[in-house]
């Protein structure tokens, strides 16, 4: 295991003033809205949001947590799979945008109507929501990308809705090994029409990114 690397190339890519910017709208309310477990409990779309998708047990509701400096906003369960719903959750006051937790995907031992049922809820959200101006598509930096992630990330592209890697637990992975991780999954994404070029690494437990990640949610905004 590493002890907090240098980031890859390409994650110093904000300016202080962006970082400060970032850090102070996290830290002001954040609290949870609702849970959708279909498309007609949708809150209202009336300011932007930004959508969090990965595979069960990639650690979304720890980089969640740890986004918005919380110890609890969203659950975190040694079970895969356990976010069944779309969680929306309201940044700032007066509020700034909604980030939404998705259920994870990719996990075998679900009951298969249960799978379907996500991936229909899942699907139909990222291809239909028009204040959806990003989605972060979590890759497990100890596995890489996946062929699961792969269909995906090509839903993402035929519907031309905007996405960006985020690499989780980066601190569970030699230096080296995260440099090369980094670069097979940066290669691979940019030769995807929407994906944004530019990988972010992180780690929850350590910290690392996280300040980067902030600052890349709300540029996505604009």
């Amino acid at each position: 295991m590493n002890d907090l690397p240098p980031p890859p190339p390409g994650d110093d890519r904000f300016d202080p003033e962006q970082i400060e910017a970032a850090r102070k709208i996290f830290a002001g309310p954040i609290q949870f809205l609702k849970s959708a477990p279909s498309l007609e409990h949708l809150p209202s779309p009336d300011v932007p949001e930004i959508a969090f998708a990965g595979r069960s047990n990639v650690g979304k509701s720890s980089l969640l947590n740890a986004l918005t400096g919380r110890t609890s906003l969203a659950r975190t369960s040694v079970t895969p799979g356990r976010t069944q719903e779309l969680n929306f959750f309201d940044i700032g006051t007066p509020l700034k945008l909604r980030l939404v937790d998705m259920p994870g995907y990719g996990f075998a031992k679900a009951p298969k109507d249960m799978v379907r049922k996500w991936r229909y809820l899942v699907n139909d959200y990222l291809r239909g929501r028009q204040v959806l101006k990003r989605t972060l598509v979590l890759i497990d930096s100890r596995h890489g990308i996946k062929d699961v992630d792969r269909e995906v990330f090509e839903m993402l592209d035929k519907a031309a809705t905007s996405y960006r890697i985020v690499l989780t637990k980066t601190d569970k992975i030699k230096a080296t090994e995260l440099d090369d991780v980094y670069a097979a999954v940066g290669e691979e994404v940019r030769k995807r029409p929407a994906a944004h070029p530019d990988v972010i690494s992180t780690s929850s437990e350590k910290g690392m990114g996280i300040a980067e990640l902030r600052a890349a949610v709300i540029e996505s905004i604009g």
